[in-house]
């Protein structure tokens, strides 16, 4: 990915508010191709998702005072890291030229001769308003707007904002990183000439699942600030406009806004269960505790692959045994046409939508999702003296085939796939169950139980999980949890992803 300059090139590209999906399709390309990526506190996370493996990631953040590295630092490192060659991702909280320092950086970067692009980001102004339900102009209310650095030092001989154009001349002030000297704002827009009794809104961590705004008048504001606890980082609105927010207001009305919830499921599985769960307000923390990979060794379902024409059906039990069975069908140089003959038994939804993006249609999908339902479905289905292909993962339960040789059938059980404890640190997980700053954690499978269970240090389960709601997926699973010493609040009805998230919304109801 190194530039094929000697020098290589910076990206200033804005993060946005918080919300990753807020991002610019430009600015994800822009950390995909990078280099090196340097990034703010501001800056979701979830964002350097987007960069290659191979990517030199380097935190920069600044909150509060407490400065990782100071900005004549920042200026230094992209500019050394772009000398190497490096194609380099500046990764900015909200827009780089919107009290973002962007400007200076570009400034640094024109003197070393360093080429650059400016990628704009969604300003905490535009994406905390919107989310807050405050539209910073309407025409009922205001025709302009004004954005106002709320970090001025109060104590100064002379202030740089002239307070008595922006309390009498603007309808709409955003003032950002303000919290701290909020008591100055209001009194300098009262004593310039803005009433008192005008609107006035503070949001704290906006467009995110932390988001949380406090409403008043300029005269009240800072009382009720104090007494929410709002603080940095926040931005302040000024202006009849704040009055909108009480038929407006949606992101906050959420059903699981806020709620902090523990993703067990693999990471490359867990994507639809995070963004729903987001979607409807929670704070998702990914810990996947299963990695799922290639059996250790692939003879048995080769084995069965070459002989496939004696097989009269095939039993997917997931999504991955689907995915693994057909990638090796492939890789042997055979494509589903080889299965003309077999018939397809599926069990849930999700197995058999993957079975048809493969080319199949499922014979069988059992009304609910477990081993055992496959087996009552087989019941109506004559099966003696047929041969049942079973790719699956190792150390999967033992009804399938059990019971379908009882039936009188001939079942070859072979792996298909394995699930590993996952390379994780559960350093952080410890760190927030002691926190207490956990509400939530989903179980999808029987594994993500286990494995999870190995993360905690034995002689503090008990402690660490009490006051943690424990979703599970279905009755095998909680079987586990329950028997690993969880305590299961939630069980979904339906065994899919689906039916997990309409069982914690309804127990959140």
């Amino acid at each position: 990915m190194h530039s094929n300059n000697e020098t290589g090139k910076v990206f200033l590209v804005g993060a946005g508010p918080g919300d990753p999906g807020l991002i610019t399709v430009k600015g994800a390309d822009c950390i995909a191709r990078a280099d090196v990526v340097v990034y703010d506190y501001l800056a979701s996370p979830t964002l350097l998702a987007h960069a290659n493996p191979d990517a030199e990631m380097i935190y920069v953040g600044k909150k509060g005072g407490d400065h990782t590295l100071p900005q004549d630092g920042i200026n230094a490192l992209i500019v050394e890291k772009a000398k190497q060659g490096n194609v380099v991702a500046r990764l900015k909280g909200g827009d780089p030229f919107i009290f973002g320092r962007g400007g200076e950086e570009a400034e640094v970067l024109i003197a070393a001769g360093i080429p650059f692009e400016v990628v704009p980001g969604v300003t905490a102004a535009i994406g905390a308003s919107a989310y807050a339900g405050i539209p910073l102009t309407h025409r009922d209310y205001t025709s302009d707007v004004a954005f106002v650095t709320g970090h001025e030092d109060p104590t100064k001989a002379e202030s740089s904002v002239n307070w008595k154009a922006l309390a009498t001349g603007i309808g709409t002030l955003v003032f950002f990183m303000g919290v701290k000297n909020l008591p100055a704002i209001a009194a300098n827009l009262v004593a310039n000439g803005r009433s008192a009794d005008t609107p006035a809104a503070v949001i704290r961590w906006g467009t995110t699942p932390k988001q949380k705004t406090v409403t008043a008048t300029l005269g009240t504001i800072v009382e009720e600030t104090r007494r929410a606890g709002i603080k940095a980082p926040a931005i302040i609105i000024v202006g009849g406009v704040v009055n909108l927010r009480k038929t407006m207001q949606w992101f906050e009305k959420r059903p699981l806004m806020g709620r902090r919830i523990v993703v067990t499921r693999a990471r490359e599985q867990a994507s639809g269960l995070v963004q729903r769960l987001t979607e409807y307000g929670a704070e998702c923390i990914q810990c996947p505790t299963i990695q799922v990979g290639p059996p250790p060794d692939w003879a048995g379902l080769d084995r069965a692959i070459e002989t496939i024409g004696q097989y009269s059906w095939i039993v997917f039990t997931s999504v991955n045994g689907v995915d693994y069975f057909f990638r090796r069908l492939f890789e042997n140089g055979l494509d589903v046409r080889a299965l003309g003959h077999i018939k397809t038994a599926a069990i849930g939804p999700a197995t058999a939508d993957r079975l048809r993006t493969w080319g199949l249609k499922s014979d069988i999908i059992p009304e609910s999702y477990r081993a055992e339902s496959v087996v009552e479905a087989f019941s109506a289905t004559p099966v003696k003296g047929s041969r049942i292909l079973l790719p699956r993962a190792m150390e999967a339960r033992s009804v399938l085939p059990v019971e379908l040789t009882r039936m009188g059938a001939m079942v070859d059980e072979v792996t298909a796939y394995e699930t590993r404890q996952a390379e994780n640190s559960a350093a952080d997980l410890i760190a927030r169950l002691t926190e207490r700053t956990i509400d939530m954690v989903t179980f999808t499978s029987s594994s993500t139980v286990k494995n999870f269970h190995r993360l905690l240090p034995p002689d503090r389960v008990d402690r660490l999980m009490k006051g943690v709601s424990v979703a599970s997926i279905g009755p095998i699973t909680s079987q586990t949890a329950r028997d690993l010493g969880f305590s299961v609040t939630i069980e979904a009805d339906t065994y899919t992803v689906p039916g997990l998230i309409q069982a914690i919304l309804n127990h959140q109801a």
